[in-house]
């Protein structure tokens, strides 16, 4: 059927077709199918929205009214057959809280389709144009938060209009989330999200998460291999980072649903301002340690993991840092402590989580396997550290298939393998030391008075 026999008329400045749960479209057609099946899911859960509007600053009262439409026409737009489909946007949001209507845009992509600088620029011109306040951006790239864009665009064409990004991923993972917390009261809108996840779960929808880094990831590790110099500026290097933070935060979506609480990466307030300052610090740092770290907080964990992937060596270590108790003198009472944090039947070969153990004044440190150290605290001294007790510790686990390491598509396996492993086996036993109360003291003047007072009686 034509695309002008679904077109109606809206009580907006456009033309669409309501979103459909089930929209009747080709089944070559993804993208329109994507859309229509997320926009439905927005109009009809009432949690979903507040949760995914609440994302881009926008709050969702009981009473507000969500609308959405797909294969948006515009009353300028003139009809110039299949090439005028790249200019029409795949959908549009309205939202009316009763003292104001905020409008958006929605373009979208599927499998590998990457977003493009001219088609977003056209999108923010024609929103200004036609009244909306905001364009969302839907796709399979990763961004670290929704106003983080994967598409530098000219700053000025967002200084009247928002502009914002969801991953699939990251739209996937906040339902799964709201599902598994029964965070959904009404049981018909919790049987529509779950139909919603099942549909983006399938490998008929085009929604993909990261799974291998950038091309350029293989001759870059020879590189390091090698110890030679790496430019900030190139390509390699640019594109190598990016694609290390988008995998950090599909690292925290994957983490999302095991603990059911958001995780996020740890970063200062600079690169959470901003982007591209985050990006060029970060390209530094590649260049002159040959090592890409990230930190991940999980909610109320004794430490942030610390992920570290060496390219020199080959290796993806991930590890917490905990400070050894202070009311516990010796080496041996300070390694118990720890170890008896972490069970056995958990960690399955102890052989495979490593401890270090820290000191004061620059003194040899010194790591063993929590087998070992289970078996034999002491094991954690030398002959040069026997009489310092540690004052913190390392925990961490490997990964170190260094022909792996190399794969574009198997470093990222390896990496997703590991960290939720560690925080299975050691990161969610752990706890940090905490001081215990001071004691109320007494000075000796009142225990005199008191012995006194006691005499005369």
């Amino acid at each position: 059927m034509p695309l002008s026999n679904h077109i109606e008329q809206t009580a907006h400045d456009f033309k669409g077709e309501r979103a459909r749960l089930i929209p009747s479209v080709a089944d070559n057609a993804l993208e329109r199918r994507g859309v229509s099946i997320l926009l439905s899911a927005l109009t009809a859960v009432h949690e979903y929205r507040k949760v995914m509007f609440e994302s881009i600053g926008q709050r969702v009262g009981q009473r507000a009214r969500v609308e959405a439409w797909t294969e948006v026409v515009f009353p300028d737009d003139k009809s110039r057959g299949k090439k005028d489909d790249d200019r029409r946007p795949d959908g549009a949001i309205v939202l009316s809280t009763g003292k104001r209507t905020w409008k958006a845009l929605v373009e979208a992509k599927v499998n590998n389709a990457e977003l493009g600088e001219q088609q977003i620029t056209d999108y923010l011109r024609r929103a200004r144009a036609h009244g909306f306040d905001a364009v969302i951006t839907i796709s399979n790239q990763f961004t670290a938060l929704p106003d983080h864009h994967p598409v530098a665009v000219d700053g000025r064409l967002t200084q009247s209009v928002s502009l914002y990004h969801w991953s699939w991923t990251y739209l996937l993972t906040q339902a799964e989330l709201l599902l598994e917390s029964e965070g959904i009261e009404d049981t018909d809108q919790h049987y529509i999200l779950e139909e919603v996840v099942t549909y983006f779960n399938s490998d008929k929808s085009g929604v993909k998460g990261f799974t291998e880094m950038n091309p350029e990831w293989g001759d870059l590790v020879q590189r390091c291999r090698s110890d030679a110099r790496l430019n900030r500026k190139a390509d390699e290097v640019i594109n190598t980072v990016s694609s290390w933070h988008q995998e950090q935060r599909e690292l925290c979506l994957k983490l999302w649903p095991l603990v059911r609480a958001r995780v996020d990466v740890k970063l200062p307030r600079a690169h959470k301002k901003d982007p591209k300052k985050r990006l060029t610090d970060d390209c530094a740092a590649l260049c002159d340690d040959k090592r890409l770290r990230s930190e991940i907080v999980v909610p109320h964990a004794a430490a942030p993991m610390e992920i570290v992937a060496d390219l020199n060596r080959r290796v993806i270590t991930c590890e917490m840092r905990l400070y050894a108790p202070e009311d516990k003198k010796s080496t041996k009472a300070r390694v118990n402590w720890l170890t008896r944090q972490i069970p056995v039947s958990e960690a399955g070969s102890n052989a495979q989580v490593w401890i270090q153990a820290r000191r004061r004044g620059g003194s040899a440190e010194t790591a063993k396997t929590l087998a070992e150290l289970c078996d034999y605290p002491l094991a954690i001294d030398d002959d040069s550290t026997a009489s310092s007790p540690p004052t913190s510790f390392v925990i961490w686990m490997k990964a170190d298939d260094a022909r792996a390491f190399g794969g574009k598509r198997k470093f990222i396996e390896q990496l997703e393998a590991l960290i939720p492993a560690f925080y299975e086996y050691v990161g969610q036993h752990l706890k940090a030391w905490v001081p215990p109360a001071p004691k109320v003291k007494r000075d000796e003047e009142d225990h005199s008075a008191s012995g006194q007072a006691k005499e005369d009686v």
